[in-house]
């Protein structure tokens, strides 16, 4: 397979900005650049690549994330750890057979749904997290595998558990690590790396050294919240976007795609504007309530920048 210099350089400044994005929220590579770059290479080619690349960031991901942090959740993960490799096993295999273009429609639709939840900021705290953990770890082991994504749900299932802000991270890293190895494994054994995913690797690969210590560092300055918002917007469309295309070569019904493309716009622009609403509605409690002084993190939402559960507290009542 020979790809064009436009479609390398795409390719690498998608590389860029996704990892950007995965350095400031400790996931989003995957979630950002899949979306996009299976409209122009298939998804064989192109999720060896990304899982290739994945395993890498995710042990720096894991090693950035501190003992403590790994520690505090660690038990908590193992649950998720053990079902998502049958998971990844069985991905994989429909990944080696199905064809790129129902590849494209499987990735839409299952992470499309995904990306508006968390955009709606639902959360359910789970109490038999152990047993929600086993589901979880298989769905995301099968999504993983088929599309490189697993950002969406794990962060959904995390955020809904409430946990700090670098507890969060840890927990996403621990997971996100462990399922990047056992797909590469798995993809080793079905035959799907090839030369071409090697040469899309020294393309893809070397951004990532410059976009997750700028992401990790500039998002210091940015609130993360309001960052993390953005992002899944930016997703929401994009995604609704590669399904209208998919639909309208798959069906012949690009009119009906692009009603559910400008149904989804829709959707997240209210969304939108109810976390903006939301925000300026609390944020002047908490500023009250901290003496005046607004905290840097997101004051809605699960993640926090707190370090301590008594804080977490405060935050939550406030």
């Amino acid at each position: 397979m020979i790809l064009g210099l436009d479609v390398l350089v795409f390719l690498a400044l998608l590389s860029l900005a996704a990892s950007f994005v995965n350095g400031a929220l400790g996931y989003g590579y995957s979630s950002l650049s899949t979306p996009l770059a299976i409209l122009v290479v298939v998804n064989r080619i192109i999720n060896p690549v990304y899982v290739g690349v994945e395993a890498c960031t995710n042990t720096v991901m894991l090693g950035v994330s501190g003992k403590a942090n790994i520690k505090a959740t660690f038990r908590r993960v193992l649950p998720v750890i053990a079902a998502l490799i049958p998971g990844v096993i069985i991905g994989s295999l429909v990944l080696s057979f199905v064809t790129p273009a129902w590849a494209r429609l499987l990735v839409y639709a299952l992470i499309l749904p995904l990306i508006l939840l968390q955009a709606a900021g639902l959360r359910r705290p789970i109490k038999s997290e152990r047993a929600a953990g086993l589901p979880l770890g298989l769905g995301t082991g099968l999504l993983y595998s088929i599309t490189t994504i697993s950002g969406p749900p794990i962060a959904l299932f995390w955020n809904n558990q409430g946990l700090p802000k670098n507890e969060f991270k840890a927990a996403i890293a621990q997971v996100r690590i462990a399922e990047s190895y056992v797909t590469c494994l798995s993809y080793y054994f079905l035959g799907l790396f090839t030369v071409t995913s090697f040469q899309l690797f020294t393309y893809i690969a070397p951004p990532v050294l410059l976009g997750i210590p700028l992401g990790y560092f500039i998002v210091k300055r940015l609130n993360l919240e309001t960052f993390r918002r953005m992002c899944m917007s930016f997703d929401a469309w994009i995604v609704g976007y590669g399904l209208a295309v998919v639909i309208g070569s798959l069906f012949g019904l690009l009119n009906v795609g692009y009603a559910i493309w400008a149904t989804v716009i829709g959707i997240d622009l209210v969304l939108l504007r109810r976390f903006f609403r939301q925000r300026r509605m609390i944020a002047p409690k908490i500023a009250e309530g901290a003496g005046g002084l607004e905290p840097p993190e997101s004051l809605v939402g699960p993640a926090r920048a707190t370090s301590a559960g008594s804080s977490d507290s405060k935050v939550e009542k406030a």
